[in-house]
């Protein structure tokens, strides 16, 4: 608490020195100063290390507001988080922390003046700096960089497109292959057909256009992100981005407004994702599966699982309330039946929710360990398994590193998880058409397996309020879905809980 108290108010008499010597005063500190380390901006910006200090950027950890099955009081990467990519960072904090905001040590509360040090704010702030990682904490990598330190901390900015797909176009170990929305070419295309937000040729914004941020906590969340940074929806429809989008009467069509309220922006304006950039010379596939059995030497003498990358894929829909479950290390194991797999996470909703909307989802699985008598997923100590590519061995350190024997009984089970698909959306031209999805020859989505499908027999739905004719019976004609929808939900204004079991949810 002193550490504190003297920190801030160190803090509070440089922010003070600053206001009163006005905005070029504080312009011309930056522009004069000389890279001593990470303490060069420590001395002046305390106040923000602290904030950072508690964010999920750098704890790795937050609270699971909208986790349904929490059973940790935080949660995320660093706290018993398990996906169907490198399962879990325990025994690898080595390699996982090159995508952390710190130099090297490990995330802790405690606000001390090493954690506070240990914040790296290039990162985020200089497009053009470069790091590499000596003996375990990262130095300036020089050698690699277009700009000296000294440049580099003269030009701090606010965070660009590089800054932040550095880490996030790149987890899960590649371009693009753990999102399958977001890769290194959404840094500067010019492709629009690849991303209507983000090419230079179309609205050009930047990651904190919709992630707004607040004290270092940054707005948004996927469906698979355990903890939440700044409690504030991420919205397509507001009065500066297409108002009055998400109401009623904010298209053109009458048909395409009905499916506001139940419908999310995405699954209409994404309808493919993983797609390649037409003007970048990589791939941008997504992976769609990891078997750690199977490992390969990569070029930089690491062993990798075996992955498999795919291209133009189609979304899986669900409904999706902004609530998700979520496997934590230690929590009892269940296949889910849906599936057939374990699942590490996955949206929470349904089509009579009235909070849900239907959202397009990566699904991804993988071969991953399972502990047969505890049944329990195995966190593979990825450290062996990168050196080694000894499968069995990763697994009894793995086991090791959980508390447990490493002798206990394991088996390879298939893992999978939902993943929101939010990027890549195409310009509006290129939104999905009626009978896209619509339709028993809808090639976009199965609406009947979505819960659209009539509740019973036609004889049975027809029958309450019709007399049931036996040559209909006999005839297998098909029916004519527009007319009769029509007829009966936009004149006669039957709810669509008169043939289906869901009821119609009012729109805005």
């Amino acid at each position: 608490m002193r550490l504190h108290a003297a920190l801030v108010s160190a803090t509070v008499i440089v922010g003070a020195f600053l206001a009163l010597a006005g905005n070029g005063m504080a312009a011309s500190v930056h522009d004069t100063l000389t890279w001593s380390g990470p303490n060069t901006c420590l001395a002046c910006h305390t106040d923000k290390a602290f904030e950072v200090h508690g964010s999920v950027h750098y704890q790795w950890s937050g609270d699971p507001t909208y986790i349904t099955n929490s059973s940790l009081p935080r949660q995320g990467k660093a706290a018993g988080a398990v996906n169907a990519y490198c399962v879990n960072i325990l025994g690898n904090w080595k390699s996982c922390s090159n995508c952390h905001v710190g130099l090297g040590a490990q995330p802790s509360s405690a606000t001390t003046q090493d954690q506070l040090g240990n914040i790296d704010c290039l990162v985020c702030h200089q497009s053009q700096y470069k790091r590499v990682k000596v003996n375990g904490v990262f130095v300036p990598d020089t050698a690699n960089m277009s700009i000296t330190m000294d440049q580099a901390v003269r030009q701090v900015h606010k965070p660009q497109r590089a800054n932040c797909l550095q880490c996030h176009a790149k987890g899960g170990g590649g371009d693009g292959y753990k999102r399958g929305d977001l890769a290194l070419a959404h840094t500067a295309t010019r492709d629009r057909s690849f991303d209507v937000h983000m090419a230079t040729t179309g609205a050009n914004l930047s990651c904190q256009s919709c992630h707004k941020t607040s004290g270092h906590r940054i707005a948004g969340r996927g469906s698979d992100l355990r903890p939440t940074d700044l409690d504030a929806p991420v919205n397509c429809s507001t009065s500066v981005c297409h108002p009055n989008k998400a109401t009623s009467r904010g298209h053109k069509t009458t048909a395409v407004n009905k499916h506001v309220a139940k419908v999310a922006c995405q699954t209409c304006h994404i309808s493919v994702y993983a797609r390649n950039a037409s003007d970048t010379a990589a791939t941008e596939a997504t992976e769609t599966h990891r078997d750690w059995r199977q490992g390969h030497l990569t070029p930089t003498g690491q062993i990798h699982p075996t992955i498999t990358l795919q291209n133009n894929l189609k979304p899986v829909y669900r409904f999706w309330n902004r609530y998700s479950e979520g496997y934590s290390l230690g929590d009892t194991t269940h296949i889910d039946p849906v599936t057939g797999y374990y699942l590490t996470s996955q949206p929470v909703g349904g089509i009579n929710d009235l909070a849900s909307k239907l959202y397009p989802f990566k699904f991804k699985t993988a071969a991953q360990p399972l502990a047969t008598a505890l049944h329990r997923l195995i966190a593979l100590d990825t450290s062996i398994y990168f050196a080694t590519g000894n499968y069995d061995a990763a697994v009894k350190q793995g086991l090791i590193n959980m508390g447990f024997n490493s002798g206990e009984p394991y088996t390879t089970a298939t893992t999978a998880e939902y993943q929101l698909i939010t990027h890549e959306v195409r310009p509006s031209s290129q939104a999905l058409t009626c009978t896209q999805c619509h339709g028993s020859s809808a090639p976009q989505m199965n609406l009947k397996e979505l819960g659209y499908a009539p509740k019973d027999a036609r004889q049975v739905i027809c029958s309450q309020c019709h007399t049931w004719n036996k040559e209909w019976a006999n005839k297998d004609v098909a029916v004519d879905f527009y007319k009769l929808h029509k007829l009966h939900v936009t004149e006669k204004r039957y709810d669509c809980a008169a043939c289906h079991g869901f009821t119609r949810k009012p729109a805005s």
